[in-house]
């Protein structure tokens, strides 16, 4: 099959959408940077307003909140437009360029097919919220719900343009493949509606999963199945599922998503992080394994900030690697590692994964915050402790104690800024929201006036990088909130409390079972899908089984986390291999030592609450 070939989109139709969608594009993009802008500076005037003028600013959160949904739609269809929505790629990957492209053909269409059915719902979602008038601002609610059309809109426009640039074959095929689906759903519709909730073993389980393995955007397997689940088996409107991605989307603790993106990207381009790495191994770089505690120590320290692990571990490994190679250390021990504390970060703060279970389960973020910390520090000792005894480094000579002293004046004012935004919120000073401005303006004096190393000509990108991976995060957690509700409404979470409540061993048996759940969803959802999708389920299950909600978070973004860098289908682990430049496969032979620690820590987190709830109030 890979000698046959397949038919390409005639040239003139190929230039013509290439050039469209180019243009498109950029207008996106300016619109997109416009609105990162508007919405720091708008949180910033708030928060400068409340705390420092003491006269807060009544519309500032209103207006915020309609501009991130703005930004949260126009984000999601430049990330369509670049091939950034989360997506699993390890099985495309194997298979043969044609059937590369066939698979590519049908990611595209899916999202086109599921854009089609939500957009005469987002008009008459737009004609309903005509009617609301918005408190503060006194604006009609279409205002706000117009971000959905023109975001639906938008990315219609995008993957109608990406379609015009496949071969007509490939096209033609999955068109084929997905009719011949939905004439089978029609057929089958009194049978699967007839037999209650086992369809849903079909729709949110094969279809869904199918959709994923085979490449489609998470985001829209997820709405594909919502919306075939919805239209075979009851009349309810699709504008409900509208109004739930727009729920989803609009959750205020979610506001700073996209400025902790943002104040990540700074973190790297301002040298804050590469000061912080600096004077760690200044301290520690000379006793054994001294370089992997570095890398430990950094990911600690720059973890969650960004918004994304694969930033994380940007700003430490290109740093720390070069050396550590020079040193002799073996380079898949070097991304097992990464990979590894990639897992171990994932509480702690200000993780989105925290601030995504936060909005969707109303579990106090400070308290997530406090109750993260901890379990991150174990996971971290864990790894350091194998890693003394697997990473064999030629010995240096101890840093004097002149550079060491430099290199702490040099990091200071960067070692401050984690601390600042953990112990801001951790301390009810600020909420997440307002604390992530605080750090934007933070970065913005330090990088500046202290380390000046900003170029002043990434700050366009890093606008639009922020709107792309905000927007990413965001529809997926909107699609994610629209297939839990669709669970929910078909009594699904009832029986799953029934099922969950019959396992053997009580709260034990219910957070084993939670734990091995969660890693095989961390591979192939990601954290905030999976979080988003389960968590409104699972929760009022732990509740009822008395597990504190704290310590199940913990337990469950570890698992996920877990589940998320383990080969061979948890994408952060190829992600850590690109990032390292080292082959996956030589890797995987050194993986699974790090993987077994990180499980046996997590059991043991599991087992003693208090390392989770020992510090809360």
């Amino acid at each position: 099959m890979a000698g046959i070939p397949v038919a390409a989109a005639p040239l003139e139709g190929r230039s013509f959408a290439s050039e469209a969608e180019r243009l498109l594009l950029r207008a996106m993009e300016a619109l997109a940077a416009i609105l990162v802008v508007a919405e720091t500076i708008i949180l910033l005037m708030g928060v400068v307003s409340r705390f420092v003028f003491d006269n807060p600013l009544i519309w500032s959160d209103e207006l915020a909140s309609l501009l991130f949904l703005w930004l949260a739609m126009v984000g999601s269809a430049i990330a369509l437009a670049r091939g950034a929505h989360m997506r699993l790629s390890t099985v495309t990957a194997i298979m043969s360029p044609v059937w590369q492209r066939r698979l590519e053909a049908l990611a595209t269409i899916v999202p086109l097919i599921v854009l089609i059915f939500l957009f005469q719902p987002a008009q008459d979602y737009v004609e309903d919220q005509s009617f609301i008038e918005t408190p503060a601002l006194g604006w009609p609610g279409s205002v706000r719900a117009y971000a959905m059309l023109v975001g639906i809109g938008l990315m219609l426009a995008v993957a109608a343009l990406r379609l015009l640039k496949l071969g007509w074959r490939d096209v033609a095929l999955s068109v084929l493949a997905l009719g011949v689906l939905a004439v089978g759903l029609y057929a089958a519709a009194p049978v699967l509606t007839a037999i209650g909730n086992w369809n849903l073993l079909f729709f949110f389980v094969l279809l869904v999963g199918g959709a994923v393995l085979l490449g489609v955007p998470i985001a829209f397997a997820f709405g594909l199945a919502t919306i075939a689940y919805l239209l075979t088996t009851s009349s309810t409107p699709l504008s409900v599922v509208v109004g739930r991605l727009d729920e989803g989307m609009s959750s205020l603790i979610l506001l700073a998503v996209p400025l902790f993106v943002l104040l990540g990207q700074l973190v790297e381009a301002t040298g804050m992080a590469r000061a912080m790495v600096a004077f760690l191994a200044a301290l520690i770089g000379h006793v054994r394994g001294g370089l992997s505690y570095v890398l430990l120590g950094g990911m600690l320290l720059v973890s969650g900030i960004s918004g994304s692990k694969a930033a994380d571990m940007a700003a430490v490994a290109p740093v720390l690697f070069p050396e550590m190679k020079r040193r002799g250390l073996d380079e898949g021990e070097m991304v097992s590692l990464l990979a590894s504390s990639g897992a171990m970060a994932e509480t702690i703060p200000p993780s989105l994964v925290l601030i995504a279970i936060a909005s969707v389960t109303g579990v106090s973020i400070s308290a997530l915050f406090i109750g993260g910390l901890l379990p991150g520090v174990v996971l971290a000792v864990a790894l350091a402790i194998l890693a003394r005894h697997r990473t064999i480094e030629a010995p240096t000579a101890r840093a004097p104690l002149a550079v060491v002293g430099k290199t702490f004046l040099i990091g200071l004012p960067a070692l401050i800024l984690p601390v600042l935004v953990r112990t801001a919120v951790v301390e009810g000073v600020a909420t997440a929201t307002e604390v992530s401005t605080i750090g934007i303006a933070y970065c913005l004096i330090v990088g500046v006036l202290v380390y000046r190393q900003f170029d002043w000509r990434r700050a366009y990108p890093m606008l639009i990088d922020t709107a792309t991976l905000s927007g990413a995060i965001l529809f997926i957690i909107g699609a994610a909130t629209g297939m839990a509700w669709a669970l929910t409404q078909s009594g699904f979470s009832h029986a799953l409390a029934q099922v969950m409540a019959s396992v053997p061993g009580e709260q034990w048996g219910f957070l084993a079972v939670s734990i091995l759940a969660f890693i095989m969803l961390g591979s192939v959802l990601e954290g905030i899908p999976a979080m988003v999708l389960f968590g409104p389920l699972l929760f009022p299950i732990a509740r009822e089984m008395g597990v504190n909600e704290v310590h199940y978070a913990v337990v469950i973004i570890l698992a996920m986390g877990i589940g998320l860098f383990a080969p061979p289908f948890g994408l952060g682990y190829y992600t850590a291999c690109t990032i390292g430049k080292v082959n996956p496969d030589v890797a995987m032979r050194k993986i699974w030592p790090y993987l077994g620690v990180l499980v046996l820590s997590l059991l043991l987190l599991a087992a003693v609450p208090w390392f989770s709830t020992g510090f809360l109030p």
